[in-house]
């Protein structure tokens, strides 16, 4: 699939300039804010760019997303529902 942007020339020509793969960026910065939005996966997002894992955990950090990670009461209250499951 491809996907076109459309950009007054000149300003094209100056991200050309400045952007060393001005395409690669743009495609990185949708798949990203697609990630950010819950929209793709991180598997996706590795696989739409042709990276690993690895590679995308570091995309992603050099873009500012970040993983939110759940706080130690959250961990608490989950351990103390799966523990009640299981005593069932």
């Amino acid at each position: 699939m491809s996907v076109t942007i459309e950009l007054p020339a000149e300003l094209e020509s100056t991200l050309r300039r400045q952007i060393v793969d001005l395409d690669r960026a743009a495609k990185e910065a949708l798949l990203v804010e697609l990630y950010r939005q819950e929209r793709i996966t991180s598997h996706e997002l590795a696989s739409a760019l042709g990276i690993d894992r690895f590679a995308a955990d570091e995309l992603l950090g050099r873009h500012g997303v970040t993983e939110d990670l759940p706080s130690l009461a959250q961990l608490r209250s989950e351990v103390a529902g799966l523990e009640a499951r299981l005593s069932r």
